[in-house]
């Protein structure tokens, strides 16, 4: 607009501005007709839009069993059998030294209702239902090193706060084997859930690694029922 004192030139320019206005509307109303009508076939006779998983964030993939979500590192291989999710790093061995396992109903499905029994996940022998052998890298495949003692890490009562908005109990222990060597395990746990995250022998080169993949964990179509 040239200017607040020249009223013709301004009342010439209104009206080219609501022409052109006028044209873009009806251009935006022949489109909006069109998306709505390309909705609607995609909608299909439910008239509800098919539902699609979002993609993990970069450098991770998305999985899930029975309605428990969880981002898995690109280049991981995922084991999902059984009820369980198993999600293990680059050369090792499946489900074994490195591996992240994800098992809802764990204490329900467990004989002795480990880990949730006599609160274990806060217990300094309730790192494994088993704890007679020595999981370090040297040992994990021949199961033959016993286990000398183990020390619970983190505080009694520690929680970790996962996708859902949930808070998880949180434990860390450092396991002592009978030739000296030491590893270490990783458990997320809701009792009321019963849903258990766990880092059956840490790979420290993944420390980072496991703490995002557990603040990734969702639950809610699990409880739902879904």
């Amino acid at each position: 607009m040239a200017g607040t004192t020249d009223e013709v030139r301004h009342r010439a320019g209104s009206g080219r501005v609501a022409a052109v206005a006028a044209a873009a509307l009806l251009a935006l109303s022949a489109c909006s007709a069109e998306s709505a009508e390309e909705i609607e076939l995609e909608r299909g006779e439910s008239g509800m839009m098919p539902s699609i998983d979002p993609p993990g964030p970069e450098g991770f993939d998305s999985a899930e069993v029975a309605g428990v979500k969880v981002d898995v590192p690109e280049g991981w291989e995922v084991q999902n059998e059984d009820g369980q999710l198993c999600m293990t790093p680059p050369g090792q061995s499946a489900c074994a030294y490195g591996s992240v396992r994800l098992v809802p109903h764990q204490a329900e499905k467990h004989p002795r209702n480990w880990p949730k029994k006599d609160d274990a996940f806060y217990a300094d022998d309730g790192w494994a239902d088993n704890t007679d052998s020595c999981r370090s890298l040297n040992t994990a495949a021949s199961g033959s090193i016993g286990v000398d003692g183990a020390a619970l890490t983190t505080d009694r009562g520690a929680v970790f706060e996962h996708a859902d908005g949930l808070k998880s109990h949180h434990s860390v222990w450092s396991v002592t084997c009978d030739n000296e060597d030491t590893f270490e395990v990783r458990m997320w746990f809701l009792p009321q859930s019963d849903v258990l995250l766990y880092v059956w022998s840490a790979d420290a080169q993944y420390s980072a690694l496991y703490d995002e993949i557990a603040a990734s964990m969702d639950t809610t179509a699990y409880r739902a029922g879904s």
